[in-house]
């Protein structure tokens, strides 16, 4: 398989995640492709990207099967087909989602990041599946991951994904060094907060559904 663009392996990771996360609304539209791509939160880097670069990438998918658009509706909705295209196990197939869309990870933020979609039950899971992706033999495609080296000041190694092609690991290491930076920071908090915010909303939304009080509020009848 020809290697992925940017654009290309951020939509397969948005298609990925909506179809275990919001299964209610998926397969997605265009529009709701974009939205997803250029969301705040779960995503490292946030982008901006317009309908028809999102729509170039869908194409670009659909030639390599790992994408198609399903029939039978005014609007056409889109949906992926890594597991079956490139056959890994569900276990696999989120490691590489997850990569996608966030960037190079441990295998704690993965295990994490990871709550929503499947539940690994350690992190010695997480590496399993790792290391099956990254010594994937060359008759099945060639590895799928590979783990970088160890920066200077952290406690584990971090993963990406191979789907773009070869990584330049300096390259990394140097974002790396630039998230550790005020302004790399801020943005990392920035985006921490907006994904926090997003989840409390999504918990008063569900309170209020359930006649519950939020948590963090008592209610009259407790006070009483």
């Amino acid at each position: 398989m020809t290697p992925l663009s940017p654009v290309e392996a951020r939509v397969l990771g948005t298609l990925m995640e909506k179809a275990r996360t919001v299964p209610d609304t998926y397969p997605l539209s265009l529009h709701a492709v974009v939205a997803g791509c250029n969301q705040k939160s779960s995503r490292d880097p946030i982008t901006s990207l317009s309908e028809p670069e999102v729509q170039e990438a869908l194409d670009g998918l659909k030639r390599r099967s790992l994408a198609f658009a399903s029939s039978g509706s005014r609007v056409a909705r889109w949906e992926h087909n890594l597991q079956r295209a490139m056959v890994v196990p569900e276990q696999s197939a989120v490691l590489l989602g997850l990569l996608m869309l966030r960037g190079p990870q441990t295998a704690g933020e993965l295990r994490i990041h990871s709550e929503r979609w499947y539940r690994f039950a350690d992190i010695s899971s997480v590496e399993g599946f790792l290391n099956e992706l990254a010594e994937r033999s060359q008759d099945k495609g060639g590895p799928l991951v590979v783990q970088l080296a160890r920066a200077s000041g952290s406690r584990e190694p971090r993963w990406t994904h191979l789907l773009c092609g070869p990584v330049d690991a300096a390259t990394i290491q140097a974002g790396t060094a630039s998230e550790a930076t005020p302004a790399g920071l801020a943005g990392r908090v920035g985006a921490l907060e907006a994904e926090v915010a997003q989840l409390r909303a999504a918990v008063a939304d569900l309170c209020a559904q359930l006649g519950l009080s939020p948590p963090g509020q008592t209610d009259a009848n407790d006070r009483a």
